[in-house]
């Protein structure tokens, strides 16, 4: 690794410069604690440890992955050690567990074929019901957590079959309502030709009536006129 206020190069990426200088103070010390993770990571990973642009946004982005990163990969490892733990365990109970029984003649071999089968029936089901022996009490404690299972799994299908029934009664009465809308539209659709004809006979009417009206005033005023002269030459 290069030193801190060197020009170097690291991974393929020039540095030049003090580094406190180029990417900031604060940075500088979480640079190369980002360079160490990413090229462990990225060895373990049987990969080369690709370009990057190194500012102070992306160093500290790369950091924060790089530590989530190294964390959850800590916490893996303890997982998986704790699990090659106990397969050790149970080899070492299994391999104790099968002297014993060749001690006392139960070996594998010297039982009959359906003995055999249903002690492979029972290890099954054991694992189906993720218990750790093959007490009796062991299957009661995972057949009554099954039943809890399946009560809850017949309250939540009911539910849902409640809330299904109301939905489709729901959807009964909005296409009942759109049928009904659809059918009252067709009617409305038909009575437009007729209503249509009707308008334009009113509009005829209503013609003829203002040519009468005019005709009728025209008389008026000729009967005024004439009512008029003949009273004047009577005086």
């Amino acid at each position: 690794m290069c030193s801190y206020n060197w020009d170097c190069q690291w991974m393929g990426t020039q540095l030049s410069g003090p580094l406190n200088l180029l990417i900031g103070e604060p940075y500088a010390t979480s640079f190369w604690v980002l360079l160490r993770i990413i090229s462990i990571e990225f060895n373990a990973a049987g990969k080369e440890v690709p370009d990057f642009e190194y500012t102070p946004r992306s160093i500290a982005h790369l950091y924060n992955l790089a530590t989530v990163s190294q964390a959850k990969t800590q916490a893996a490892n303890i997982v998986a050690n704790d699990f090659r733990q106990k397969a050790a365990e149970y080899r070492s109970q299994a391999a104790r567990i099968r002297e014993i029984l060749e001690n006392v003649g139960l070996a594998q071999e010297s039982l009959p074929s359906n003995v055999v089968a249903s002690a492979q029936v029972l290890a099954n089901v054991a694992n189906l019901l993720n218990i750790r022996d093959t007490e009796l009490s062991s299957f009661l404690v995972a057949m009554g957590d099954i039943s809890l299972r399946k009560t809850g799994v017949d309250e939540k299908r009911a539910k849902v079959h409640k809330e299904s029934k109301t939905l489709l009664e729901y959807t009964r009465k909005a296409i009942a309502r759109l049928t009904y809308l659809k059918r009252t539209l067709a009617q409305l659709e038909d009575d437009v030709a007729p209503c249509d004809a009707q308008m334009e006979n009113w509009k005829t009417n209503l013609g003829v009536m203002a040519s009468k009206e005019r005709q009728y005033m025209q008389q008026y005023n000729n009967y005024r006129v004439s009512f008029v002269f003949l009273f004047s030459g009577m005086h």
